[in-house]
């Protein structure tokens, strides 16, 4: 991420070598360390996404889970949206040779109606498979006509045999899959035919759809799993013979349907799938879906249950030596190597054509059991003028309540303040339901902070110590540097003991402007350290991610750069910076905490990093009461008061789930003190105030901001 702009640019200039400097420095005066994060981030277009599987079948089991709840809370889809009752219209038999055309529609949730064509063998008996085709970004979607020219080219070259299959490539693979006993629903994106009258490529970019993770990709998402919904209710569909399968945009929604819903049972997502580009519109990215994996941990989750994929002259060139191997490898583990495939047809650019459609035949007939002759060959048909596809005329008119998008992110709105304070009514309930309600709320919450906040798969930090020495006045100190393995950090760090016989207790101060704010300009200690250290405290700062000598002068960082309008595209590859400074905390702590053999860890946090130590001291805990104090000056902040999209602040779902007081109320029962609160929203804060009520914690909150001999009075009383 260019997180600084020509300030960072600055940084990769600058030389890292160590030199001792004093305990409240660890680099030398103009010398940085070489953090990888302040390096140009990734981007939906890096050349290559890598992402290396487990190798044991637990450690899969582990990850999987993990991945799986980025992509449910990166999608607005945790927790679950409601799914009522499918009330499908369905008109307009069009009767074809072999197979017949109807038009559906129906609401995938009030207001919200998910638009396609039914596609059904006619003389088959009993209950048939149900295959779902969603799209991709051909034009015009569902009504795709590539036009008698590019028909013709695409004979020419060997794509296709037939003028009816070259010019309207995606009926061909609806009347196909019916022609071979499939009920085949080929079914809108949204904005594409006739779905309306939400965009598709806008909407959700501004910074209040970021802060409560409203995208196009969860709402597509959503439609696919109302759509396998549909097919269930048909009575000639079999529920337990579901398949999917779409290319391009259309191959994205296929491994995310089949990545989150357990019930279709055979997949075939085309020219998509890959290390490289990863998806180039606003409906295939989201905050959090990328951070750490790629699509090929997305489709990876779908083992060990029959997979393949195509790939052509584009991003997916390389899928069978760089895709393919990862995916073999998890299918392995469950002894399954066989049932994931994948075929590039490089004489071929970006398509679904007759070559690869007839690959992803033969896969169906294979893994859907319908006992046909291989291989399978696509027979010419007569298509459907697109016009007579639509499903809405005078006698089936655009229901009136269909949402405009003010309407639709009001609806949004509305549903995750009521499943937030679902949450908190049953966290409050009385007994014996309480205990249950506080660990809903835990569960629910704890699950969005981790992939917030970028939890779950903290590697152990390596401690480097630079330097030691004597403290003026009395006491000892040593410096270094903290990494994790597999992060790139360098976090700068300082640590203050005694001469004296030890209390047992670490004291983690970070403070917004970095760990020299507990020095003066001589290099001594505050007078509040200095009480802290004298009363036997060991105390640790550290600078974490722009603050301090990870930012030239330590200025304070107001701006960051983000990729392009669309924030998903940014941070759905890369964490927020306030991520990157709660880890820091987590990261610093951890490599000290059992350093000292300390009994109890004290977190502070002042001038504006309260909210880092807030937000680290909610991730990491388990429940229960922790032996040290949290002390946090927030200096004013909620997340309700950002307004722009470079707030280095902005931590996209933070109002989802309560804003800074929902998800801070996860520290709850321990004890706490929040200063600074003036001006903050009453409403952020209010989840805060209520769990504690609930759970037995001390909760102490105060409007003024904290000073640091308050802070050495409240750890030196406790």
């Amino acid at each position: 991420m260019k997180h600084l702009a020509t300030a960072c640019l600055v940084l990769l200039l600058l030389t890292t070598t160590v030199c001792a400097a004093g305990p409240a420095r660890v680099f030398s005066d103009g010398q940085v360390p070489g953090d990888r994060r302040l390096q140009p981030a990734r981007t939906l277009r890096d050349g290559y996404h890598p992402w290396v599987p487990p190798t044991t079948r637990k450690g899969w089991k582990r990850s999987a889970q993990i991945i799986r709840n980025q992509l449910k809370v990166s999608n607005g889809l945790w927790p679950a949206w409601p799914r009522g009752s499918i009330k499908p219209v369905i008109h307009g038999k069009i009767q074809r040779d072999g197979y017949t055309v109807e038009k559906v529609f129906f609401a995938s949730l009030p207001g919200h109606y998910v638009t396609g064509s039914l596609y059904r063998p006619r003389q088959a008996k009993g209950r048939r498979p149900g295959i779902l085709c969603p799209h991709g970004h051909w034009a015009n979607g569902r009504f795709y006509d590539a036009g008698a020219e590019k028909a013709a080219a695409q004979i020419k070259k060997g794509a296709e045999t037939f003028p009816a299959g070259a010019r309207y490539p995606l009926q061909a693979r609806m009347v196909q899959l019916a022609r071979m006993g499939c009920v085949v629903f080929h079914y809108d994106m949204v904005g594409y035919a006739d779905s309306g009258p939400l965009p598709h490529r806008s909407g959700f970019g501004d910074v209040q759809a970021v802060l409560r993770l409203q995208n196009l990709m969860g709402l597509q998402t959503f439609n696919s799993i109302r759509a396998i919904d549909f097919l269930e209710t048909l009575p000639d569909v079999d529920p337990k013979r579901i398949a999917v399968t779409g290319a391009s945009g259309g191959g994205t929604q296929t491994f995310m349907l089949c990545a989150l819903d357990p019930r279709p049972r055979v997949a075939f997502p085309a020219v998509m799938v890959s290390t490289a580009m990863q998806g180039g519109c606003v409906c295939e990215n989201c905050c959090y879906l990328r951070p750490g994996i790629n699509n090929i941990a997305i489709a990876a989750l779908f083992a060990p249950k029959p997979m393949a994929l195509s790939g052509a002259d584009d991003w997916t060139i390389d899928i069978e030596t760089k895709g393919l191997p990862e995916l073999k490898s998890v299918y392995r583990l469950f002894g399954k190597a066989e049932l994931v495939q994948a075929k590039c047809y490089p004489q071929f650019g970006h398509n679904y054509n007759q070559v690869s459609r007839e690959m992803m035949y033969g896969w169906m007939n294979k893994h859907l059991a319908l006992g046909l002759d291989q291989p399978i060959r696509e027979r010419d048909f007569r298509p459907v003028a697109p016009a007579k596809l639509s499903v809405f005329d005078t006698e089936h008119p655009r229901p009136r309540d269909a949402l405009t998008l003010e309407q639709y992110r009001a609806h949004q709105d509305g549903l995750a303040q009521r499943q937030f304070s679902e949450l908190l009514e049953a966290a409050e309930a009385g007994k014996p339901s309480k205990k249950r309600g506080l660990a809903a709320y835990r569960r629910v919450v704890g699950v969005a902070a981790d992939v917030l906040l970028g939890s779950g798969r903290e590697p152990a930090p390596k401690r480097n110590r630079v330097a030691r020495g004597r403290l003026a006045g009395g006491g000892r100190y040593e410096t270094g540097t903290l990494t994790a393995s597999g992060r790139g950090e360098t976090i700068p760090w300082t640590l203050l003991k005694s001469e004296g016989k030890s209390s047992g207790s670490l004291v983690a101060w970070f403070d917004g402007r970095g760990k020299s704010s507990l020095f003066d300009s001589a290099g001594v200690p505050v007078k509040a350290v200095t009480r802290l250290l004298k009363a036997g405290h060991a105390v640790l700062s550290a600078d974490v991610f722009l603050t301090g000598e990870l930012v030239p002068a330590g200025k304070p960082v107001t701006s960051v750069a983000t990729h392009g309008s669309f924030v998903g595209y940014t941070y759905g590859y890369n964490l927020p910076p306030l991520a990157h400074r709660v880890q820091d905390v987590l990261t610093t702590v951890a490599a000290h905490s059992q350093e000292i053999d300390s009994r109890r860890v004290h977190l502070v946090g002042t001038r504006g990093a309260g909210s880092w130590v807030l937000l680290a001291r909610a991730v990491a805990s388990t429940g229960k009461k922790s032996g040290g104090l949290t002390i946090a000056d927030i200096d004013g902040f909620g997340f309700s008061r950002i307004t722009r999209r470079d707030d280095p602040m902005l931590l996209p779902g933070a109002l989802k789930y309560g804003g800074l007081g929902g998800l801070t109320a996860l520290v709850a029962p321990s004890r706490l003190l929040v200063a600074g609160t003036r001006g903050v929203p009453k409403t952020e804060l209010d989840p805060l105030r209520r769990i504690y009520a609930v759970s037995g914690g001390r909760l102490v909150m105060q409007a003024d901001p904290l000073e640091f001999e308050k802070v050495a009075d409240l750890i030196l009383d406790d």
